[in-house]
């Protein structure tokens, strides 16, 4: 059985720099397009302990497979 996961929407910026939000409602109200963010799925671990530069770079590393096709 594959673990718990929470979620997290992600846009790319044109700098490459990967910015995190808890909701699409949350990016919104900052200003960022809803159809520019990336759904992603976070392991609770990760989730719950990881630090927010573990997050980005998790995240970045799922957008780069989903950019290149592989899973």
């Amino acid at each position: 059985m594959e673990g718990e996961k929470d979620i997290l929407f992600v846009r790319r910026d044109k700098d490459g720099a990967v910015t995190l939000y808890i909701d699409e409602d949350w990016a919104a109200e900052r200003g960022v397009d809803p159809s520019q963010l990336v759904k992603i799925e976070i392991p609770r671990e990760l989730y719950a302990n990881g630090t927010v530069q573990q997050l980005r770079e998790y995240a970045a590393t799922v957008l780069e497979s989903l950019d290149s096709g592989t899973p």
